[in-house]
């Protein structure tokens, strides 16, 4: 039988008071995090200065548990415990608040993988303390059935113990006679990790309202930009060359014809839609700001070329272009995460790249389904370099989209005309083909698939392409986010009018 563990010295009462109201103040500012489904100023500077407060008070508990409580104690086993919780939590929404997705990511799966760990260990602790009771509450009965059975005879002696179904008990009937304490270890770990995946998946999916997606308000037209063509004609010096000389000449282009696309500095109109005043789409609000959100799944490489330049120069361009407020970083989400957005707060676009496979689970497909045709949402898919690739997206959009057919997406659609007038499909390379393929539905893009790998071209060396391409390709990304967020906005008016 273990020793029984020392006494600790109390802290002041005054401590565990505040430290009790602080953690009341605590939950309430993790709840708000966690669940409530907009962000407003004054409540993430609550919330901002109840995570920063407890970076102090945990350090103090642990200068105080150092100081007066043994090191192997129940004290310092809450102290780490709640400076654990307290800390990760306080880089969470830092992360968050600096838009590092990545990062953020990385460290929610870390802190949960330690949480798991730190349950697991308090459940044994408290398994084994709850054994230790009933083992010393047995031992005394069986010493007081020892001095009944003494005595003489005419005392009844103690009826037989009846065995008990008690699982916190190491000799419960249904462990068995033979490695019972083994038999309890391995159904609590059981039970707990059961328990702690469905905590998990209650707060990852409940929690996951949080992360709203609100446009930037405003309005606007959905008007072609003014653009002017400049056409430069270079002469160069002619050469009379003598076909039959001796000597090879290379003779140099008679004249170079170069193409000069100036964009009229000062637009003629906002861009944007809606009759709200700034740059930005009706349903918006003050704190909305156009997003540029990266799709995240299994089986290949979502991650080509993120977080180096591609993304967040285009959505700079975005801002540059259209004057509408944009945020400083772009974001990546799962499919699953898709899921937890409200119906009327969802991203308007995603964007899919990769170069090797697609693995999307069935549940994953309806998660798609359900936020291209009852969110309103849009794909813009990017072939990032293989034909393998091309096949991966157009197998991918048939499953979530099985009724529906790409077709190819000409260059007087509305999408290649508005805000600017593509004149040809820019890309790097024609990894899929040299014509943009679309998924309609009632009219409407649900789905953009660009061939040639658009997104090297926004990376900060432009791959290398000639100045002309990649504007081009730019101008292109611009009319896909543009295309997705006015139909977004369209719909959002469509269902306040039905309401």
């Amino acid at each position: 039988m273990s020793q029984p563990e020392p006494t600790a010295p109390q802290p002041p009462r005054w401590s565990l008071a505040l430290t009790a109201l602080f953690s009341a103040a605590w939950v309430l500012a993790w709840g708000s995090w966690l669940w409530v489904p907009w962000e407003r100023t004054w409540l993430v500077a609550a919330q901002a200065t109840v995570f920063a407060a407890a970076l102090p008070i945990a350090i103090a508990w642990v200068v105080w548990c150092r100081r007066q409580v043994p090191f192997a104690s129940r004290a310092s086993y809450l102290v780490v415990t709640w400076t654990y919780a307290t800390v990760w939590q306080l880089g969470l929404f830092l992360l968050s608040r600096l838009a590092w997705p990545t990062a953020a990511t990385l460290l929610a799966r870390l802190g949960t993988a330690g949480f798991f760990f730190i349950g697991l260990a308090w459940t044994v602790w408290a398994i084994d303390r709850a054994g230790q009771r009933r083992q010393r509450a047995r031992q005394l009965a069986r010493s007081a059935q020892l001095q009944l059975e003494a005595l003489p005879s005419r005392h009844a002696a103690m009826p037989a113990e009846a065995r008990t179904s008690d699982p916190l008990d190491p000799q419960a009937w249904y462990y068995g006679q033979h490695n019972a304490k083994l038999n309890q270890s391995i159904t609590a770990l059981g039970t707990y990790s059961l328990l702690f995946l469905l905590a998990f998946l209650f707060v990852s999916q409940v929690g996951g309202c949080r992360d709203i997606y609100e446009m930037p308000a405003g309005g606007g037209q959905q008007k072609q930009l003014a653009q002017t063509v400049k056409v430069q004609k270079i002469i160069k010096k002619k050469f009379v060359v003598n076909p039959f000389s001796a000597i090879s000449f290379k003779v140099p282009p008679i004249d170079e014809v170069k193409l000069q696309l100036t964009e009229v500095t000062e637009h003629a109109y906002t861009v944007g839609y809606g009759a709200g005043a700034g740059a930005g789409f009706a349903g918006g609000t003050k704190q909305g700001k156009v997003r540029f959100i990266r799709l995240e799944y299994a089986g290949g490489d979502w991650d080509q070329d993120f977080g180096i330049g591609a993304d967040v120069n285009m959505l700079i361009e975005y801002g540059i272009r259209t004057t509408q407020k944009v945020e400083q970083r772009t974001e990546s989400r799962t499919v699953a995460q898709l899921k937890s957005f409200p119906a009327e707060k969802s991203p308007a676009l995603v964007y899919l790249t990769g170069q090797r496979n697609i693995s999307l689970s069935d549940s994953e497909v309806k998660i798609l389904r359900s936020y291209l045709l009852e969110k309103h949402g849009m794909i813009f898919g990017d072939n990032g370099g293989s034909s393998h690739f091309h096949n991966q997206f157009v197998g991918m959009m048939r499953r979530v989209l099985p009724n529906v057919r790409p077709t190819r997406i000409p260059l007087d659609d509305t999408i290649h005309r508005i805000p600017y007038q593509i004149p040809f499909l820019p890309y790097v390379a024609p990894h899929g083909g040299k014509d943009a393929l679309g998924w309609r539905v009632d009219g409407r893009l649900v789905c953009y698939y660009h061939p040639g790998d658009i997104g090297d071209a926004w990376t900060d060396d432009h791959s290398g392409v000639a100045p002309e391409i990649y504007e081009s390709c730019y101008q292109l990304g611009t009319n896909v986010i543009f295309y997705a967020h006015t139909e977004y906005s369209k719909w959002l008016e469509s269902r306040k009018q039905q309401k």
